[in-house]
C-alpha cells in the first residue's frame, strides 16, 4: 500500500490551483480543473482525481492544454449554447456557461451545451452532478483519442467514450451514473501498468489483436467494449453526440492526451432537462422509487456511495497518495 497523507478539500484545491498557475494556466482555468479534480478525489475516485490532475499539469507544460485559452461561447439557437475551448480545458467553457445553461433549461424545459477543441474531460459525472444539484436532469457524453476497439475491429477507433446521467431526488443524494463504454477505464489499465499487475480477461487486446492480461500490451493495443457489440454501439452514439454534433475531433483524428504538444480537440455534449416543466414532484417521486428499489429489491443506487464518501471527505479530509501530493507540490513555475 502506498503511503497516504490526509488533506482537507480546501487545502487540496489551493494546492492544485497553485500548481496549475505555475504550469501556465490562467486563474479561471486553474480553478476549474482544480475544483473538478478535488471533487473526484473527495468522492472516492482517485484515478480521475488528484492523480489525473498530474495529467493536466503535464499537458499544460507540454502544450496539450493551452492554459491561457478563453473559450468562445455563442448562442446559435435559444436552447443551444456552443463553446469553442480553443485548445484549453474542458471545464472552463462549461463553468462559464453553467448559469446560462441552467437558466435556459428552466425557461425552455431543455438546454444543450456543446463544446469542441478541448482537453479530455476527466470525471464526466462532475458535469451532470452539478445540474442535478440545481434540480435538473443531466445527460453528458464526451470523447477523446482512440483507445477502444469498435464492433468488428481489433484496432482502437473510439476513446473510452463515457456516458453520464444524473437526476435529483427530494431528500437523498442525486442518482448519478458515470460509466465508460469500455470494459474498464483507461486510467485503470495505466494504474495496473504502473504497479506491474495483470489485468482481468476481457479488458483489452494486445497490439496483435489478441486478448491480453498484460497492461503494457493493452496500452499498445486496444481496450474492449463492455457487452461486446452493445457497448461498442454506445461508444459510437457517444462519438456522434460528442464529436459529430460539436465539430470536435473524431477519436481517430485526436492527438494523444498523454504525449506530444497538440490538444486532443475533444468534444463534450451536455443535455440539461428541467423535469418540473414536464411533471409535478419529480424529485420526490424519483427519490421514493429509488428507495423502494433499494429497500425492497436490493438495488444498488449509483451516486449514493459517492455522496457518502464526499460527506466523509468534507468532515475528515481526504487520504491521498503522498507521491501524488509530492508531484503536485513540486510543480515548477514556467516563469
Amino acid at each position: 500500500m502506498p503511503a497516504m497523507e490526509r488533506i482537507s478539500l480546501a487545502e487540496a484545491e489551493r494546492l492544485c490551483i497553485d500548481a496549475a498557475l505555475a504550469a501556465g494556466a490562467s486563474a479561471p482555468a486553474a480553478e476549474s480543473i482544480a475544483r473538478a479534480a478535488v471533487a473526484a478525489e473527495a468522492e472516492g475516485q482517485p484515478t480521475v482525481g488528484l492523480a489525473h490532475f498530474i495529467d493536466y499539469l503535464d499537458a499544460l507544460e507540454a502544450g496539450r492544454i493551452d492554459g491561457t485559452a478563453t473559450p468562445l461561447i455563442s448562442r446559435p439557437a435559444p436552447a443551444v449554447i456552443l463553446s469553442d475551448a480553443g485548445g484549453g480545458t474542458a471545464h472552463l467553457g462549461f463553468d462559464m456557461a453553467f448559469e446560462d445553461l441552467v437558466a435556459v433549461a428552466e425557461t425552455f424545459g431543455v438546454a444543450i451545451f456543446s463544446q469542441k477543441n478541448a482537453y479530455t474531460a476527466g470525471a464526466l459525472g462532475y458535469f451532470v452532478g452539478r445540474l442535478a444539484q440545481r434540480g435538473l436532469v443531466g445527460l453528458a457524453a464526451t470523447n477523446g483519442p482512440a483507445l477502444l476497439a469498435g464492433s468488428g475491429t481489433t484496432k482502437p477507433v473510439f476513446c473510452t467514450n463515457p456516458l453520464a446521467f444524473a437526476a435529483p431526488t427530494e431528500h437523498g443524494p442525486s442518482l448519478l451514473i458515470d460509466q465508460s463504454s469500455s470494459a474498464t477505464a483507461f486510467v485503470n489499465i495505466r494504474a495496473a501498468a504502473d504497479r506491474s499487475e495483470a489485468i482481468p480477461d476481457g479488458w483489452a487486446l494486445g497490439p496483435d489483436g489478441q486478448p491480453t492480461t498484460d497492461p503494457h500490451a493493452a496500452m499498445r493495443g486496444a481496450l474492449v467494449a463492455f457487452g461486446g457489440a452493445r457497448g461498442a454501439n454506445i461508444a459510437l452514439m457517444v462519438e456522434v453526440l460528442a464529436a459529430g454534433v460539436s465539430g470536435a475531433n473524431w477519436s481517430l483524428d485526436a492527438p494523444s492526451f498523454a504525449e506530444g504538444g497538440k490538444s486532443p480537440g475533444s468534444g463534450l455534449f451536455v443535455l440539461a432537462i428541467d423535469p418540473r416543466v414536464f411533471t409535478d414532484n419529480f424529485a420526490r417521486r424519483t427519490g421514493r422509487q429509488l428507495e423502494k428499489l433499494s429497500n425492497q429489491f436490493g438495488l444498488h443506487v449509483p451516486g449514493e456511495g459517492k455522496a457518502k464518501q464526499r460527506a466523509r471527505s468534507d468532515r475528515d479530509g481526504m487520504a491521498v497518495d503522498t507521491a501524488v501530493l509530492a508531484r503536485i507540490r513540486s510543480q515548477p513555475s514556467r516563469t
